[in-house]
This record gives structure tokens, C-alpha cells and sequence, in this order.
């Protein structure tokens, strides 16, 4: 079961004293947060399932109480942990454009005219997007700004990307 769900986000403290978490997530994930009903939070290897009753937010944190929780020290016992749900149900809220990290890591990397290019070893970010490291047959690698101009087509079923090699991206 492990293997099929992904962390969502962090109880980082309680809120308040009837049972409400104060969770941190990832930002742009407000939707996926406010219509979550069922998860799952880790702790000491493993899985509870907690429901979901309400959610709102404050400042950049969601307030959550789970059905399961009725005081301080139900929260206070998971503070810390990680909230999870299940990579289905992570994969429905993913945009057009948006792809899981791991699904990623391994894919070959093509340049247009179909040379493979290497494959992506890992996946980074800097302040203004994700980037690709993409490790070549010699074992350099290359980086790559992970944006519509430079990456147009990322094909999950054939596992294969494509980019556009500009000079000097990838030689």
C-alpha cells in the first residue's frame, strides 16, 4: 500500500484546542487540500487513515480537522508527521501541464530529429521552475530548464521526452 501514496503535506502544530491540525503544503495546492476526504498520515513506519471533516486556511497554512482527532494531544501525538493520499488520487488534480517527479526520473531524454539524448537522473528546482538533470551516454549531465520552450513534449506512456536542444543546452 506504501508504495502507492505520496506525501501532501506536513502537521506541522495543532490550532486551536478542539482537534484542528495546522498543515503546510506545497503552494498552488489549495484545491487538492480543500477537497481532500480521506488520507492517510505515517508515523513510526505506519499508516493511519484519518477522514477528513473540514478545511479552511489561514495565512499560508490549512487548518484540517479529521474525525479522529478531538483534542490537543490527539494532534500534539502526530506533529511532525506527513500527510498522504493516494498517487490516484494525486494524479486526478494534476494540471495539463503537471507531472509526478518520480514518473520522470528514468525517462530518455530526445532531441527533435529523435537522438536520444540521455536520461533524467533527478529533478530540481530553482526559484522559477523545475529543472531536468539529464545524464548523458558519458555520464555528464546537463541541466535543463523543465518549461514548455526548451521541454514541448513529455510522453509518460512511451517514457520518452523530447526537448529542444538549443546550442549549448545539451552537446
Amino acid at each position: 500500500m506504501n508504495s502507492d501514496l505520496l506525501s501532501i503535506a506536513k502537521i506541522l502544530n495543532f490550532h486551536g484546542i478542539k482537534g484542528e491540525a495546522k498543515l503546510g503544503f506545497s503552494k498552488g495546492r489549495e484545491a487538492q487540500i480543500e477537497a481532500l476526504k480521506k488520507v492517510f498520515v505515517k508515523k513510526n513506519n505506519e499508516y493511519k487513515e484519518l477522514n477528513v471533516t473540514s478545511v479552511r486556511f489561514h495565512k499560508h497554512f490549512a487548518i484540517v480537522k479529521f474525525k479522529e482527532f478531538d483534542t490537543v494531544n490527539d494532534v500534539e501525538e502526530y506533529k511532525g508527521c506527513d500527510i498522504y493520499l493516494s498517487k490516484d488520487e494525486v494524479e486526478k488534480n494534476l494540471e495539463a501541464d503537471e507531472f509526478l517527479i518520480n514518473d520522470l526520473i528514468g525517462m530518455d531524454v530526445y532531441d527533435e530529429d529523435g537522438a536520444c539524448l540521455g536520461n533524467v537522473c533527478a529533478v530540481g528546482e530553482n526559484l522559477a521552475n523545475n529543472i531536468l538533470s539529464v545524464k548523458d551516454s558519458n555520464g555528464k549531465e546537463h541541466l535543463v530548464p523543465f518549461v514548455k520552450e526548451l521541454v514541448p513534449v513529455v510522453d509518460l506512456i512511451g517514457k520518452k521526452i523530447v526537448i529542444n536542444n538549443i546550442e549549448g543546452l545539451i552537446s
